[in-house]
């Protein structure tokens, strides 16, 4: 089992999240009564929708982070999994973009244009780091 269908399985257990097809068409989606909340798309890449609020609040943790992948002006973060540590990284972000949609007032933030889908490339944590 990949550590997407993993973190999958145990999101659909989760009372406030209900599944089905991605919006962006390729994977699952897991969404709020309001919102969209995560895309699975492959066995290691996740998009998870963020508010932009969120994200600027948490900015500094986030790009700190070698999971997460910022795309400028997204308020939809790319979540690379690696390991456990990436799938439990991924559910804490997902309980923060739950409390964050449903604080959000109705209005304050304009539908996201999508998800970061073919817009990031990952590379694997050693490609990266030039090992």
């Amino acid at each position: 089992m990949s550590l997407a269908q993993r973190a999958l399985e145990r999101l659909q257990a989760w009372p406030d999240l209900m599944a089905g097809p991605a919006s962006c068409g390729t994977g699952r989606a897991l969404r709020s009564v309001r919102d969209e909340i995560v895309h699975f798309h492959s066995a290691r890449d996740v998009d998870l929708h963020l508010t932009r609020r969120a994200i600027q609040r948490f900015h500094y943790d986030l790009a700190g982070s070698s999971a997460i992948h910022l795309v400028p002006g997204s308020c939809w973060v790319t979540v690379h999994l690696d390991c456990e540590a990436d799938v439990d990284l991924l559910l804490s972000l997902v309980s923060i973009a739950l409390k964050a949609h449903q604080t959000r007032p109705a209005g304050e933030e304009p539908r996201p244009a999508g998800c970061n889908f073919h817009r990031v490339t990952v590379l694997p944590r050693d490609a990266a780091a030039g090992e």
